[in-house]
């Protein structure tokens, strides 16, 4: 009953602190490093309960020991007033060896009593005895738990940071993917390229110009010699002219 009141009350104080921690928890590192404190507490806690087991056992060690005793003491009186009646009986005094002989059944008396006591005692001692050994190997067991705990909170933070760093990194790397067309860069690449094909737009344009003027100088050139030779035919005396 000790083990089992001792445990449970300890085991259901544990899984509620546990339990609220995991229903309000935003920071791992927080929520495990409070888990270890209340391990610890309830470790605490399973210590004190343990050493007054084991205390009220030695008391009862003592008590037993103390009937041993007893009975050991008051067996010797028996066995001397025993003795003592039987020299006064030898002596011919039965008045005073009758007192003797009751002093020594009263010893006896308070013998059994003693004895019956000690005898009385000893399954509760054993039972204590095997309650506080299951105690303590529950409290190793714990302490090996808390140790494996404590271990597992320093791993689920190291990995809690990785995972962290790596979304970090994700969000970075997603934020300056040039290849995303959301993005500020593949944007801004758009808009240059808008220009660039306006300036070439341009460029076009102002070829096309510069050749339609070239092609009108052509055009002027050809009308020029129509002209002269229209005039030489009208002038024959200038045709040795056009012919040169």
């Amino acid at each position: 009953m000790a083990k089992q009141s001792i445990f449970g009350r300890i085991s259901q104080l544990a899984k509620a602190n546990i339990n609220a921690l995991l229903d309000s928890a935003e920071d791992p590192k927080l929520m495990l490093d409070q888990m270890v404190r209340d391990y610890t507490s309830s470790i605490a806690d399973a210590e004190s309960a343990i050493a007054e087991t084991i205390g009220n056992l030695r008391l009862l060690e003592d008590d037993h020991r103390e009937d041993i005793e007893a009975a050991t003491e008051w067996g010797g009186k028996a066995l001397a007033a025993s003795r003592k009646g039987d020299e006064l009986r030898a002596a011919g005094n039965t008045v005073d060896a009758d007192k003797f002989d009751n002093l020594a059944k009263v010893a006896l008396g308070r013998q059994l009593q003693s004895e019956k006591e000690a005898k009385a005692a000893e399954p509760q001692i054993a039972s204590q005895t095997a309650v506080v050994e299951q105690l303590k190997n529950g409290l190793n067991a714990m302490k090996t738990k808390l140790g494996q705990l404590a271990s597992k909170r320093d791993e689920l933070v190291a990995r809690s940071k990785s995972a962290a760093a790596q979304t970090q990194v994700m969000d970075a790397v997603k934020s300056i993917d040039i290849m995303d067309p959301t993005s500020e860069v593949s944007r801004f690449e758009d808009k240059i390229r808008r220009e660039e094909a306006k300036v070439r737009g341009a460029s076009e344009l102002a070829a096309s110009s510069l050749d339609a003027q070239f092609e009108s100088l052509d055009d002027l050139g050809e009308l020029t010699e129509v002209d002269a030779r229209l005039a030489a035919l009208k002038n024959p005396g200038s045709a040795g002219a056009i012919g040169s």
